[in-house]
């Protein structure tokens, strides 16, 4: 993504925070897998969004006026030896030239530098609980500038919450995010069609799960979350990740996988019959979940709330229960005393972005968010229904079905951004015939 993007996100950010505050925020670090061996390193969300840059143990610092400008980078030196094990770090002069910081120092100095940018500061805007060692690392530079007050330094008298700001700004996509999140879900689409072509009984999930491992490396991406491959009673378990049962003829098989290009995500559930063919009553759950998905995406536009596409997608599944036996009584009644969660028990969706469950309100105050055009969400309704469900017939035992979509909001309505993966049964038998 280019810089002008980042910059822009910070100068809106200022504004918002005001001339006497100060922005502080530190990168994620890396963490231990087992002995000498990290996780793979994925970097702060925030940290992300307002800076761009991808190393550890680094803080930003954004101090609307500063007389040397107003964006510092703390992070690693260049260090030629440890460059060599691990690999190349930006360092101060990489900081200022190739990520925009304004001021670059090294992060073993920030002890000495940090308390000077916060004094005369009246505002502190930061993240508590994202660190506590950093907490406390703040609080200690703040107490500092206490020690000094009797010589007339001048202590930031409030903490003010980072996120609550920078989060509603994540929340609007521009045109460069969506960029990158079309091609997460282009990507994506790729990878859930593989899996349903090569996918035949006697496979393992894990074989299958393969073809996303692949799909995703070779477009130099990664998971944007660890995928469920689920099959058969497996896809009753939400989120599933072991990933490791062979898969009968006559199953369905659960697949909710995603990755995300440059931090930004796509996410997509789809189910489809391991031998090819739905059985009938694999197609009657089917109808009902792809039914409420239809209804739900068309309440998604502008000045609709939240709720809209919930609320449309538990009224369908509700009613389809009712009509095929699954539950019993009446329907404003079931849906009033939530009797779908026996077998429909998340909710239809989430924001998208940065993170798969991605920031953002979704009341303001006591009211549901209304949409607006620039958000993008998740639609994913859901049918389980485990063997040995209470009154429930052995022909609907280990149907687990979901189907999800990513959803942009736009000035008209909505655009589906994951539009080319197949949700009617007989498009995914065609698919996988092929």
């Amino acid at each position: 993504m280019n810089q002008t993007e980042f910059k822009r996100r910070r100068t809106q950010l200022m504004k918002m925070m005001g001339k006497n505050s100060i922005a502080i925020l530190p990168s994620s670090s890396e963490i231990a897998r087992n002995r000498d061996v990290d996780f793979p390193f994925r970097q702060d969300s925030d940290f992300l969004y307002l800076t761009g840059f991808n190393e550890p143990d680094a803080v930003v610092v954004l101090a609307p006026g500063r007389k040397h400008g107003d964006y510092i980078l703390f992070c690693r030196e260049k260090d030629p030896e440890k460059e060599t094990w691990h690999g190349r770090r930006a360092g101060q002069e990489g900081a200022i030239e190739n990520y925009g910081a304004d001021d670059s120092f090294p992060i073993d100095d920030i002890d000495d530098i940090l308390p000077g940018l916060l004094e005369g500061r009246e505002s502190i805007y930061n993240i508590m609980g994202l660190s506590a060692d950093f907490d406390q690392q703040l609080i200690g530079w703040v107490n500092h500038i206490k020690v000094q007050s009797r010589n007339g330094k001048q202590v930031p008298s409030e903490f003010l919450a980072l996120d609550f700001i920078l989060h509603d700004m994540r929340l609007f996509k521009s045109k460069a995010e969506l960029k990158l999140m079309r091609q997460a879900a282009a990507i994506n689409v790729v990878a859930h069609k593989r899996a349903m072509r090569l996918c035949q009984p006697g496979q393992y999930e894990y074989q299958v799960s393969a073809e996303f491992d692949h799909e995703f490396k070779r477009n130099n991406t990664q998971h944007a979350y660890p995928a469920i491959v689920g099959g058969g009673a497996n896809g009753c378990i939400l989120h599933y990740t072991e990933n490791t049962d062979v898969l009968n003829d006559g199953d369905l098989l659960l697949i909710d996988a995603g990755c995300e290009v440059q931090g930004y995500a796509s996410d997509i559930s789809r189910t489809f019959p391991v031998n090819g063919k739905y059985s009938a009553a694999q197609r009657e759950v089917y109808e009902i979940v792809l039914a409420a998905q239809t209804a739900a995406i068309k309440t998604v536009k502008p000045g609709n709330h939240w709720n809209d596409p919930h609320h449309a997608a538990l009224r369908i599944i509700t009613k389809g229960l009712l009509e095929i036996g699954l539950l019993k009584g009446n329907l404003a009644t079931l849906i009033k005393d939530q009797s779908y969660r026996q077998f429909y028990m998340h909710r239809t969706g989430h924001w998208l972005g940065l993170d798969v469950h991605d920031v953002g309100d979704y009341k303001v105050g006591d009211q549901w968010r209304l949409f607006e055009p620039g958000m993008v969400l998740t639609v994913e309704p859901g049918i389980y229904i485990p063997a040995h469900s209470k009154s429930v017939p052995r022909k609907w035992w280990d149907i687990g079905i979901r189907i999800e979509d990513d959803v942009l909001v736009t000035s008209t309505g909505c655009e589906v951004l994951t539009e080319a993966l197949p949700r009617k049964m007989e498009d995914i038998e065609a698919l996988m015939a092929s």
